[in-house]
């Protein structure tokens, strides 16, 4: 997906000296942030800093609270971003699924500032989950490796992957 990504960026030409003459480069010419939903996000993001290694970095942890209805609002304890302002923002998480999570990391990071461009960067994603995020923040580009049909009652893409933190580090300790 950062291949698919780069090609909607822009470049600029610059001549390098090499050992033996000169060479004319495209050079990345747009700044770049990637942000991640911790800790699901961290395997897709180390593969997006292969790529873009000269990124700045912003990590989120946003997370789901079920009350006792099994209704659900998402907590976010930890935000850390540079300045966003005509920066490219690429924003990884594994799964999109009712879209409430990524809606409120993208009405957070406003905070930091006006990118150029956002990506949305996703493993698997619901319909539903995509229509929630497009008909709330249109100007936004979402990657996705495979789209779900559905959304069983507790807002879990189905058949979707599982909890994608606890495949990439194991369980969670439930205190």
């Amino acid at each position: 997906m950062a291949y698919e990504i780069s090609k909607q960026l822009s470049y600029e030409t610059k001549e390098i000296p090499t050992p033996l003459g000169k060479s004319n480069c495209l050079l990345l010419k747009d700044r770049i942030v990637l942000a991640t939903i911790l800790r699901a996000g961290l395997p897709l993001h180390e593969g997006l800093l292969q790529v873009f290694d000269q990124a700045e970095n912003a990590y989120i942890s946003a997370f789901r609270k079920h009350d006792s209805e099994g209704n659900f609002m998402i907590d976010m304890p930890y935000l850390t971003c540079p300045n966003l302002d005509n920066k490219v923002l690429i924003i990884s998480d594994p799964m999109v699924a009712s879209g409430a999570s990524m809606h409120v990391v993208l009405e957070k990071l406003k905070n930091w500032g006006t990118p150029a461009a956002i990506h949305i960067v996703a493993v698997i994603a619901a319909r539903q989950g995509i229509s929630y995020i497009e008909e709330r923040h249109p100007d936004v580009k979402i990657w996705v490796g495979d789209i779900d049909p559905e959304l069983n009652s507790k807002s879990y893409i189905i058949p979707g992957l599982g909890d994608a933190g606890d495949l990439a580090f194991g369980e969670k300790l439930q205190k």
